[in-house]
């Protein structure tokens, strides 16, 4: 690459050697391709003049493309307009054909969210009802209230499937809380916990917490408490021994107080409360989930139980099936198809008897519209700062959320696009309104993040008005954040149960909301895939998502003698998001430490990338990204050739991976491979953090135990 700046700079002195000079560098540069037969003695003119025709998408021969290729990256005295004609050249050019989709049109599986039966025609407490009128501002109960409160009322187990967002947590709440008041001996504090509440993640937890304690406010003798991972054990022992009657905890972190704790019992448990289960059962907590129970069935073996999920898996019929008591089914989607579609039911069912999990229906918010856009490798990073600046900055302040598979992207686009995209607007339209005030606020959430971290970001999001949240799937199951207006997935959910999940957390209880489904077009397969299980999403297109940057000067390409824009020029689109482009790639290339952070967010995608299920394979595989497309979405201007030699966050496991006898026996690697990396559910003893693990490794070397804790 030396030789290719004097080669340029010497093109006006020395025409007469130009051409043998392009043939002897043209092979390297067109990726190996062989020259065409071309026109001898270019000008420097013509070279200009071909890189700026280059944003009009016309199909040119690869040897025209070389120079702008080669140009950039040797000619660090060049101007800053050659370079970004040269850059535009490069994100538009040779990008896959986006697909025409063809579906059929789905009627959705939506539930009736309210009902016109208030709280005051149950048998509940007066102080009860008052306090979830005035408390809670809720006057009208939600279908699987409705069906679930009397059911659990009368002391029955229950098995609770109704869609995200349809208020399971007041289903059981209430229930349990009217019992415990009403029990003819007053508990007491030292009693220990006569109710159990297990939940997936810590801040699930919390916002589980915070609505009970909001229930016992009449009933202040009644003590709530919560146990996670990323607090000290010594605190949360002390809270034990006062006593806890409603506890509420995360599958991993209750079993390491079980095999620690002397002071914990469940002597007095008559209630067991597993919310959503199916997420309880994925990536190792079964193991935990068998734990509780044995320990449960040891000190008292009869109990209420209640399992809840907006989607039904295997596993959480094989856990209703070994611990629930001859249960009531209450499923709100099944019983508005019964009642209305009969013919529909029966074929349901008779497909459900060859593959009941693959043809599954999911329920969606009935105000949630969901779309789509097909967007190539290199274009992906422009057209999401293109979607939040037109979100969340140019329209009415919206409030979304962006989901990442993996930890490092969150932690990397997150700096990334705050830095790049705070800045205030420079049109001069924009200066005049308030538009130009509004300042972008960017928070992230993800499983390696200590806990007091954790809390502060999901208490700030929780209140705020406005922002972007960027996280992993640890914020796609439970959280009530209200006034998320957008769901933005930029990677794709591995399966359509997580799909739901990660919708649901917008168009609660009968909010509006809307969701976006980033997908690259080797992967438009997905939608028919959703449209399978009743899920309709509409296309979005890239060209209209895009054209939301003439709305920012910021991004104006500046030339002498240029025109002020009318209208919406594709020409000045495609010139826009090229200076958008390089301002990702100014920022990542400014110093070695953020192309290594770009590097290791790069290999992070594509170990999440490889680990999609066998199911989805053909729609998701690996042999089909172009490593240096895809290097373009993460500031990288040429594809990383190291990639392997980057320390992972699993890379330290791979060692010890087979002296995990028990766990990893039942586990395939692959399978492994997908929870470490898709996974951000802490047990409350894997947070993640490096420090905390090196020293549990430390002191599990001493008493001579290798084991490592899951």
């Amino acid at each position: 690459m030396e030789e290719d700046g004097p080669l340029l700079l010497n093109l006006s002195s020395a025409p007469r050697r130009q051409p043998n000079a392009l043939k002897r560098k043209l092979p390297s540069s067109a990726h190996g391709n062989p020259p065409l037969k071309r026109k001898p003695k270019p000008s420097v003119n013509n070279v200009k003049k071909r890189a700026a025709e280059t944003d009009s998408g016309e199909k040119g021969s690869s040897s025209k493309r070389s120079l702008p290729k080669k140009q950039p990256t040797d000619g660090q005295n060049e101007s800053q307009k050659s370079k970004l004609f040269i850059k535009t050249s490069s994100l538009f050019r040779n990008n896959p054909n986006i697909p025409e989709i063809h579906r059929k049109a789905v009627q959705q599986v939506q539930e009736n969210v309210f009902t016109t039966d208030s709280f005051s025609q149950l048998d509940l407490h007066p102080h009860l009802i008052a306090t979830i009128t005035t408390v809670l501002k809720i006057c009208s109960m939600t279908s699987v209230q409705k069906q679930t409160i009397p059911v659990l009322l009368q002391g029955k187990d229950a098995l609770v499937r109704s869609q995200t967002g349809s208020g399971k947590t007041l289903a059981y709440g209430i229930p349990l809380v009217q019992s415990l008041q009403g029990m003819k001996s007053k508990i007491q504090r030292s009693d220990g916990p006569y109710a159990l509440v297990l939940v997936p993640t810590r801040e699930l937890a919390l916002q589980t917490f915070d609505t009970i304690q909001k229930l016992l406010k009449p009933f202040t003798w009644i003590v709530p408490g919560v146990l996670m991972g990323g607090e000290k054990r010594k605190s949360e022992k002390a809270r034990l021994r006062k006593g806890i009657n409603i506890l509420i905890s995360t599958p991993g972190r209750l079993v390491d107080h079980i095999k620690s704790t002397e002071c914990i019992h469940f002597r007095r448990t008559q209630w067991l409360i597993i919310d959503e289960a199916d997420r309880i059962l994925d990536l190792g907590f079964e193991k935990d989930v068998t734990v509780i129970l044995n320990a449960l069935n040891a000190e008292r073996e009869t109990r209420q139980n209640v399992l809840l999920s907006a989607t039904l898996t295997e596993g959480v019929t094989r856990l209703a099936d070994i611990s629930l008591n001859d249960p009531i089914r209450i499923s709100i989607a099944d019983e508005i198809q019964k009642s209305l579609k009969p013919a529909l039911q029966t074929e349901k069912e008779a497909s459900s008897s060859s593959n009941c999990m693959d043809q599954e229906n999911f329920a969606v918010p009935e105000k949630l519209k969901q779309y789509f856009v097909m967007v190539p490798s290199k274009l992906r990073l422009v057209t999401l700062a293109a979607f939040i600046l037109e979100k969340c900055k140019f329209e009415k302040q919206h409030k979304m959320i962006i989901f990442f598979s993996s930890c490092e992207q969150v932690e990397f686009h997150s700096e990334l696009l705050d830095n790049v995209l705070s800045g205030e607007l420079e049109s001069e339209q924009s200066k005049r309104s308030s538009v130009s005030s509004v300042h972008l606020q960017f928070l992230r959430l993800h499983g390696n993040m200590e806990q007091e971290e954790r809390t502060e970001v999901f208490q700030e999001f929780l209140k705020s008005n406005t922002g972007i949240l960027l996280c992993t799937d640890v914020a796609a199951r439970g959280l009530d954040l209200p006034q998320v207006t957008w769901i933005v997935q930029y990677n794709a959910p591995a399966s359509p149960a997580e799909y739901i999940h990660r919708i649901g957390r917008t168009a609660r209880i009968g909010c509006h909301g809307n969701s976006l489904l980033v997908l690259a077009p080797s992967e438009a397969e997905y939608v028919s895939l959703l449209a399978s299980h009743k899920i309709n999403v509409s296309e979005i297109k890239m060209e209209k998502v895009l054209s939301s940057l003439m709305k920012d000067d910021r991004f104006k390409l500046h030339r002498p003698g240029s025109k002020k824009s009318c209208g919406v020029d594709p020409q000045e689109v495609r010139e826009r998001a090229t200076v958008l482009q390089t301002k990702f790639e100014n920022y990542v290339h400014s110093s070695g430490g953020t192309i290594r952070w770009a590097k290791k967010a790069l290999q992070s995608f594509l170990c999440a990338y490889a680990a999609y299920p066998r199911n989805l394979k053909h729609i998701f595989h690996i042999k089909s990204i172009h490593l240096g497309h895809v290097a373009k979405s993460f500031g990288l201007r040429d594809a990383p050739q190291n990639l392997t030699t980057l320390p992972t966050t699993n890379s330290k496991k791979t060692k010890p991976r087979a002296k995990r006898s028990d766990l990893l026996k039942k586990t395939h690697g692959k399978h492994r491979l997908a929870e470490l990396l898709r996974s951000e559910y802490s047990s409350g003893m894997d947070t993640g953090v490096s420090k905390v693990k090196k020293k549990k490794k430390k002191k599990q070397r001493k008493a001579g135990n290798q084991q490592i804790p899951v």
